[in-house]
C-alpha cells in the first residue's frame, strides 16, 4: 500500500493540485464570508415565503448544507431543484438563486431560463459563462467570484453566501460568531489531519486506509444528513470509489434490516458515522443501537465526531475532514484526484446530441 507520510507521492499523483484547495479552506470561507457580507441584495427580497436554490453538483450542495443547518430557525422554507425543471409553486413570493460554478451547467441553465418567465425574486452565484450573461442581461444581482479550482473544492462559495443571504433578508439569525469559530476550527483540525501529519497521529490517514478496498456507506442525521451526502459524493470524485449514504432515523426503518445479505458483501463494507453534539438525545441512542446492530451483523463501522462548539463548526469539520480522506484515498488508489473524466465523457456524449 502507497506510504501515506512519503511527502514524494503527493506530488507524483496530485499533478493538479487539489492537496492546495483542501488547505485553503479556512482562508476560503473566510473570504466567502467577507464578499458576502458586501453584497447588496434588493429590499423587496426579504419580502419572500420560499427560497429555491437551482444547482447540481459541488454547486447544489450548498443549497443542501443551508437548508439542513437552518432547518429549525429558517422563516422560509429552502429547497434545493436539480435538474432541467422549475417547480410549480415558484411565484412572485419566490426567491430563485441559480448556483453554477462554471455559469455552464445545463441543467441549471435550462431552470433558470423558465424562471426568467416568473415574478419570482431572482439571483445567481457564479464564476462567469452563461448564467452570469443571462443574468446580467435582465439585470438580476450576480454574486461573482473567480476562485479558480473544481467546483467541489469551491463549496466556500456555493454554501456561505447563500447562508449570509438568508440572515441579511431576515429569515435566520446572525451567523458572523459561528462563522468566525469556524475559521478557527478548520485551521486547527487541518493542523492534526494535513499531509504532513504522520498515519499513526492523522485520524484521516487512518480512515483512508480502512476504506480502501471496501464499500462506503456514510450515515448522518439533521445537521450532518447532507454532510454525510457531501462525504458520499467526495469519495466518489476525489476518490474515485464507489461510496452510498443513508440518513437518521429513516434508515433504521429499512437500512438496518437488510445488512444480511448478501452474505459475501459484509467484510467489505465500511460504515461511517458522522455524529454531532447538537442531534436530539433520541438521535444519539439511534446511533448507539445502530452500533449494536452493525455489530451483531460483523459490519465494519467508524464514528466521526465533528469539532468545536457551532453547529456550523461541526458541520464544516466533518466536510474538512470527508476532504481529506477522500485526498488521501486517491492517493492509496494511485489515480490524481482532480480529473472527472467519466463526467467529462457524458458531458462529450450528450453535446453530440
Amino acid at each position: 500500500m502507497i506510504n501515506l507520510d512519503d511527502l514524494k507521492v503527493y506530488k507524483q499523483y496530485d499533478t493538479e493540485g487539489m492537496l492546495g484547495h483542501i488547505h485553503n479552506m479556512p482562508r476560503l470561507c473566510q473570504k466567502a464570508w467577507q464578499m458576502a457580507q458586501a453584497f447588496d441584495l434588493p429590499q423587496e427580497y426579504s419580502r419572500v415565503n420560499k427560497v429555491v436554490v437551482l444547482g447540481m453538483g459541488g454547486s447544489a450542495i450548498g443549497g443542501d448544507l443551508v437548508a439542513s443547518l437552518v432547518s429549525t430557525e429558517a422563516g422560509v422554507p429552502i429547497f434545493v431543484q436539480r435538474g432541467y425543471d422549475l417547480p410549480a409553486f415558484v411565484d412572485s413570493e419566490t426567491l430563485v438563486i441559480a448556483s453554477s460554478y462554471s455559469g455552464m451547467t445545463e441543467e441549471t441553465l435550462t431552470a433558470f431560463e423558465k424562471v426568467l418567465n416568473t415574478g419570482a425574486k431572482k439571483l445567481a452565484i457564479t464564476t462567469g459563462g452563461r448564467l452570469k450573461s443571462m443574468a446580467q442581461e435582465k439585470n438580476i444581482p450576480v454574486f461573482g467570484f473567480d476562485y479558480k479550482a473544481q467546483p467541489r473544492a469551491a463549496l466556500a462559495f456555493s454554501f456561505l453566501p447563500i447562508l449570509n443571504f438568508m440572515q441579511k433578508l431576515g429569515f435566520i439569525s446572525n451567523k458572523s460568531d459561528d462563522v468566525a469559530e469556524t475559521i478557527g476550527v478548520l485551521e486547527q483540525l487541518a493542523s492534526k489531519i494535513k499531509e504532513t501529519v504522520s498515519l499513526k497521529e492523522n485520524q484521516a490517514k487512518q480512515l483512508a486506509q480502512e476504506l480502501c478496498g471496501n464499500l462506503a456507506v456514510i450515515y448522518g442525521a439533521g445537521i450532518t444528513a447532507e454532510v454525510a451526502h457531501r462525504w458520499k459524493t467526495q469519495l466518489n470524485e476525489n476518490g474515485k470509489t464507489w461510496a452510498f449514504y443513508e440518513v437518521f432515523p429513516e434508515l433504521n426503518h429499512n437500512a438496518v434490516v437488510g445488512y444480511q445479505f448478501p452474505s459475501e458483501l459484509v467484510s467489505k463494507i465500511l460504515v461511517v458515522m458522522l455524529r454531532s453534539s447538537h442531534l436530539p438525545q433520541p438521535i444519539l441512542r439511534r446511533y448507539q443501537i445502530t452500533c449494536q446492530l452493525l455489530e451483531q451483523a460483523k459490519v465494519q463501522y467508524r464514528l466521526v465526531d465533528g469539532y468545536g462548539k457551532s453547529p456550523l463548526a461541526q458541520m464544516m469539520s466533518l466536510i474538512l475532514i470527508s476532504d481529506y480522506v477522500s485526498y488521501y484515498l486517491a492517493i492509496i488508489n494511485q489515480i490524481d484526484p482532480t480529473p472527472l473524466k467519466a463526467v467529462d465523457f457524458l458531458k462529450t456524449e450528450l453535446g453530440k446530441g
